[in-house]
């Protein structure tokens, strides 16, 4: 039977087939350059390589890395900093950073970062001093600014680590004694360390911790993570300490993780809700020795967890 237009049209649509003669666009547009790119020599072998992350709208998965015309690195888009190492001492470099999004467009470079490596010292194993003394504070809800003052060394610092728990974040200068750090979560507690490394790329040991909180972004209310944090252990216990967020009523949940993974919500029973200064003993039975890091978040009056406080590391003991 032959069909007029109208009625094929219909049974096109209605089998789906209409599908067939439909076409997409390729993707040809380059996300952005990269911004904010830094290079800073970290040894007389290595560079430590930073940018700015881009916008989520610009929809980039990778990152390339160069060192003039050459590629040197390829990173997920996650990753803004990378160190590039087996450099030569006393030797000027110039790196780029490229982004290249799902569909393979690359970006321009971003403007080039000069660097010069310094001159290797011999047989130097000797570590900068720690850092003396470090402050922190957040310049808004995704950024803090944090100091140190300087370390010495017996053939001088070449840069400055800032760590976040164990995990290196940014490298400063030999000459710098604060930076501000960027690309920070809202409502969220950082501990920050700073260790001094020399041009043999011996770090010394972390100075003194800070806490910085972060505040909420805009609309989010009053920050949620319990502050000021304490763990110490005596035998066969750890004794924990902390300040109750002000979540517009009582806290009687906290969930513990340790090292990295939640094991115990700790609650406190009707009448016996603490306000204030929080204290709870926990009872182990791992042996002297086991390192612990711990943190905890509360229950927020809408049933979700609150943000975390700051970590904490500690020693058990028998």
């Amino acid at each position: 039977m032959r069909r007029s237009a109208p009625t094929l049209a219909l049974f096109l649509t209605l089998t789906g087939l209409t599908g067939l003669t439909a076409c997409t666009t390729p993707d040809t547009e380059p996300p952005p350059a990269p911004t904010g790119l830094t290079a800073q020599a970290g040894s007389a072998t290595s560079v430590h390589v930073m940018w700015d992350a881009a916008a989520d709208r610009d929809g980039v998965t990778h990152y390339q890395v160069f060192e003039g015309d050459r590629p040197v690195r390829e990173l997920p888009a996650e990753k803004t900093m990378v160190d590039i190492t087996g450099l030569a001492p006393q030797t000027g470099y110039s790196f780029t950073v490229r982004a290249r999004d799902a569909a393979g467009n690359l970006s321009e470079a971003a403007p080039a970062a000069p660097v010069t490596t310094p001159a290797a010292k011999a047989e130097d194993r000797t570590p900068p001093t720690a850092p003396a003394a470090t402050t922190g504070s957040a310049t808004g809800p995704r950024s803090a600014r944090v100091s140190w003052t300087p370390s010495t060394d017996d053939t001088g610092v070449t840069a400055y680590d800032v760590y976040q728990g164990s995990a290196r974040i940014h490298t400063a200068g030999p000459g710098d004694s604060a930076t501000t750090l960027t690309g920070l979560r809202p409502d969220t507690v950082y501990t920050f360390t700073v260790r001094a490394r020399d041009g043999a790329d011996n770090s010394s040991p972390d100075g003194p911790p800070v806490d910085v909180g972060t505040p909420p972004a805009s609309g989010d209310g009053p920050g949620t993570a319990p502050a000021d944090l304490a763990a110490t252990a005596s035998p066969g216990a750890v004794n924990l300490t902390w300040t109750a967020p002000d979540t517009g009523r009582p806290t009687a949940e906290y969930e513990l993780h340790v090292n990295g993974r939640a094991t115990t919500v700790i609650q406190f029973g009707e009448g016996a809700v603490p306000a204030g200064r929080v204290e709870h003993r926990l009872t182990v039975a791992e042996p002297t020795g086991t390192e612990w890091t711990v943190k905890l978040r509360a229950r927020l009056p809408d049933g979700n967890w609150g943000a975390f406080s700051a970590e904490r590391r500690i020693t058990l003991v028998a």
